[in-house]
């Protein structure tokens, strides 16, 4: 199966960057604050330049494709779980929840959904719904739970002025509203001199997140004692084997997806935590630890998922 080895491709890409990170930590390069510079910039900077230039180059047709309603609907049954199981069982404070849920429901649609896109599925904007329903729903969502958490203070006033705090969302939305401009025009709106410097800065998102993600491994053992050991579990399991499962009877029985339909939908449903969970636990200095595991572990065993799926499916 060629297109799963290149898919596996991906996943070794983003290992090697993960651990050029931990070995910079280690030699204390950039000083104690480079993970922190790393992320901060990441979430300010590059990763909204990076949803600006993925969706600006997309149609409106292939940014909201039915199967956005599959992955909506799978991620929001995952995440509602965890809140459920952490109630009954692991009974985390709110902030460490969210990153729970987070670490549930949220897809690694760039660094490995993207050569698996490519290479599996062979269509790279079939990744294009889930970066829109994720940044325009559900990290809004989860970011305002985080900042009314950690701040105590939440109104309506601050809930209307929280997207104007998400860089990711404010990237999102202009990609969204050149594409349909683009869409109207005939052509890219965008000049070249505008575009690229746009494009080039976020061509630096994902490996400044992946490297901060590496840095942060250095002197801590996942799943070390004084984690939750049961939650991290959880959230692994609901992320590679519930939310796959729930993608599956949506897209069979619901949306009646027959063929690579269907078939897409599993893949990218089975795809690991994406890193930018981390980048948000750091930005509000919560559950660090938890996200960390909750991703390690979950890109660990993803690539044996869509091994299984791509058998059995493909």
């Amino acid at each position: 199966m060629p297109g799963l080895l290149k898919a596996m491709e991906g996943f070794f890409i983003i290992g090697v960057v993960i651990a050029v990170g931990y070995v910079a930590a280690r030699f204390r390069i950039g000083g104690p604050s480079a993970q922190m510079v790393l992320n901060k910039f990441s979430f300010f900077v590059s990763s909204p330049c990076l949803m600006f230039a993925i969706l600006s180059k997309q149609k409106l047709s292939v940014i909201f494709h039915p199967s956005i309603i599959v992955a909506f609907l799978s991620a929001a049954a995952v995440g509602i779980l965890f809140v459920i199981l952490n109630a009954t069982c692991f009974h985390m404070d709110t902030a460490d929840a969210t990153i729970g849920a987070l670490n549930s429901l949220y897809l690694n649609s760039n660094n490995i959904g993207l050569p698996v896109a490519t290479y599996i599925l062979g269509d790279p904007t079939l990744v294009a719904p889930i970066l829109v329903m994720q940044q325009a729903l559900f990290t809004p969502i989860g970011l305002t739970v985080l900042d009314a958490s950690t701040t105590g203070r939440f109104s309506l006033k601050s809930l209307a002025k929280q997207p104007l705090k998400q860089p990711l969302l404010i990237g999102s939305l202009g990609g969204i509203a050149i594409s349909a401009i683009s869409a109207w025009a005939g052509h890219f709106v965008v000049p070249d001199f505008i575009f690229k410097p746009i494009d080039m800065i976020g061509a630096s998102a994902v490996p400044m997140i992946l490297m901060a993600f590496g840095m942060s491994l250095k002197g801590g053992r996942p799943m070390r004692k004084q984690t939750d050991r049961a939650a991290t579990l959880t959230v692994v399991t609901l992320k590679n084997l519930v939310m796959p499962l729930i993608a599956f009877l949506l897209a069979w029985f619901v949306m009646g997806f027959r063929g690579t339909e269907l078939y897409g939908c599993v893949v990218l449903a089975a795809l690991p935590t994406g890193q930018n969970v981390y980048n948000y636990a750091a930005r509000y200095n919560v559950g660090m630890t938890f996200a960390r595991d909750g991703i390690l572990l979950s890109t660990i065993t993803s690539p044996v998922v869509i091994a299984l799926i791509a058998a059995l499916l493909s």
